[in-house]
């Protein structure tokens, strides 16, 4: 297997560690209906879920299936992938009501204050291919520790390893200390 881990890809390539999630993405919250509590159980993490104030579903919609799926999470110990935009503060108070096994972050673009807040909290961040588009992110990356750090490749077909590569440039740190810290940060989450 890859020494590689996309924490957070729509294009598994099965060459890398890929873990698969479960779950309802909040742009999906009034038409999809939650998955089984057996469907959620076989999975690897419960995710994307979240909540997301720029899309046009009601956002006390997004919210109780944002809820419903927290519950499960915290009952399975399961850890959950959070869609987050627009939705910080909402998202840090509702995730705080529970007692889950680890909350990560994908595509991660907000502030250092958000990564701080986040990371105080013991959440881990995935950074990925929209990091290098926003200054305030690059900021955030560099200054978030590598022992709260994923990486993702997400919507995109770029190869994880070029991200990996990017990522490590951006953080000013060598690619083979990124890829240790992250492969620990996994054993961590998924142990």
């Amino acid at each position: 297997m890859s020494r590689f881990i996309d924490i957070h890809t729509h294009f598994p390539t099965g060459r890398h560690i890929e873990p698969q999630g479960v779950g309802v993405h909040p742009w999906r919250a009034l038409c999809d209906n939650l998955p089984t509590k057996e469907e959620f159980a076989v999975t690897d993490l419960i995710g994307e879920i979240g909540l997301d104030y720029a899309c046009e579903v009601e956002h006390c919609r997004q919210e109780e299936v944002f809820r419903a799926q927290l519950t499960i999470a915290e009952e399975l110990q399961k850890p959950v992938v959070l869609h987050c935009v627009r939705a910080f503060e909402p998202t840090m108070k509702i995730v705080s009501e529970y007692n889950l096994k680890s909350v990560i972050f994908h595509g991660f673009i907000g502030s250092t204050q958000q990564a701080s807040r986040a990371v105080d909290k013991g959440y881990f961040l995935s950074f990925g291919p929209s990091t290098s588009r926003s200054p305030k992110t690059i900021e955030a990356l560099r200054n978030t520790p590598l022992d709260k750090i994923f990486i993702e490749s997400d919507e995109t077909r770029k190869k994880i390893e070029d991200i990996y590569s990017e990522i490590a440039t951006l953080k000013g740190c060598k690619q083979e200390i990124l890829e240790q810290a992250i492969l620990e940060n996994y054993n961590k989450v998924f142990e």
